[in-house]
This record gives structure tokens, sequence and C-alpha cells, in this order.
């Protein structure tokens, strides 16, 4: 019982070293490459089964909703604080 334990144990060590390595890139960095985050977000839309909850998926989609919305030329407005009065 043992050696079967022990056995299950290396085994699955070294399967753990088999996943695919895939590189994380931020939502600055596909700002700045067009490229790469229109052929990430139709990858993710191609199976969104999958990679919808992926890093690399989020990040890609969060960097072309804020391209969006810059060129739309939204003002940031300072918060209201009701507890002064509105000031």
């Amino acid at each position: 019982m043992k050696k079967l334990s022990i056995a299950l144990t290396v085994a699955a060590v070294a399967l753990a070293g088999c996943g695919e390595k895939t590189v994380i890139q931020t939502v600055d960095w596909y700002k700045t490459h067009e490229a790469e985050r229109t052929a990430m977000i139709a990858k993710c839309k191609d199976n969104p089964s999958e990679l919808a909850a992926s890093t690399n998926c989020i990040n890609a989609t969060t960097a072309a909703n804020h391209l969006t919305v810059d060129k739309r030329g939204y003002t940031k407005r300072a918060p209201i604080n009701v507890s002064e009065g509105g000031k």
C-alpha cells in the first residue's frame, strides 16, 4: 500500500510539470499591442467555455474597453461628498 501511494505521488508530480506555460500579459501591454489584443479577443470568443475566465482574455478585453472609453472623451469627475452638502 505504501509503495502504491509513493508511485502515485511520483506520477502526479511528473505530470504536474507537463502543463502548458502561457505568458500572462498586462492590460497596459494589450493597450499598446493592437494585433495581439485583437487576436486574443478573437481566440477568447472562439472558445469562451475554456478561455473566457483566463487572465489573458480578461486583460485583453479590459484593454479594449479602456481604449473605447478613452476614444469617447469622457472627463473624469471628482466624487461628490453628500455628507458635506455636495461639495
